[in-house]
């Protein structure tokens, strides 16, 4: 290469993709789940004390589903689905769904950051109410949004069972 083409010529630089884990997802990723491709539109972090959660909303061609992701002893995870619950603004300590019954398992309230579809919710504070069966392996968690208290049924997961691609963002 001579002269003039190194002092003319352009350098590429090549963006830089961060290996992603169950903790960083951004927006714009792709989670490869259950057969399905889901693009994160949405992200809320959870703030209570020094504790934090994220849920990360998945857009998919059928349906819009929610990956919970939290820290505690290890890492653990789960899918979350919209649900009609008619007793949830009751906060009953046991209720049955779907022929499972439901016992209280915790309750209290978070600090809201949001990213995406979700950045609306930034600086709101919300009530949660999560329940779960006897074996743990169905949950409810409840979100009073102070105008709305949504439903969603969930089941834990394990991280082999998503794929994580990074988007561009």
């Amino acid at each position: 290469m001579g002269f003039f083409s190194k002092l003319f010529s352009k350098k590429e630089e090549k963006p830089t993709v961060r290996k992603r884990d169950p903790l960083s997802i951004q927006i714009g990723d792709i989670i490869e789940y259950d057969l399905a491709d889901y693009e994160v539109v949405g992200k809320i972090i959870y703030r209570q004390g020094n504790y934090e959660w994220i849920s990360y909303q998945l857009l998919g061609v059928e349906d819009t589903i929610w990956l919970a992701v939290e820290m505690d002893d290890e890492l653990e995870l789960g899918i979350y689905k919209r649900i009609q619950l008619p007793e949830a603004s009751s906060y009953p300590k046991r209720f049955d769904y779907e022929g499972i019954t439901y016992f209280l398992d915790e309750s209290g309230q978070a600090n809201i950051r949001g990213e995406g579809r979700s950045s609306n919710l930034t600086g709101h504070v919300m009530k949660y109410t999560e329940y779960c069966d006897d074996d743990e392996e169905h949950f409810i968690s409840l979100e009073d949004w102070g105008s709305e208290v949504e439903a969603s049924y969930g089941y834990p997961i394990q991280s082999f069972e998503i794929k994580i691609i990074a988007g561009t963002n």
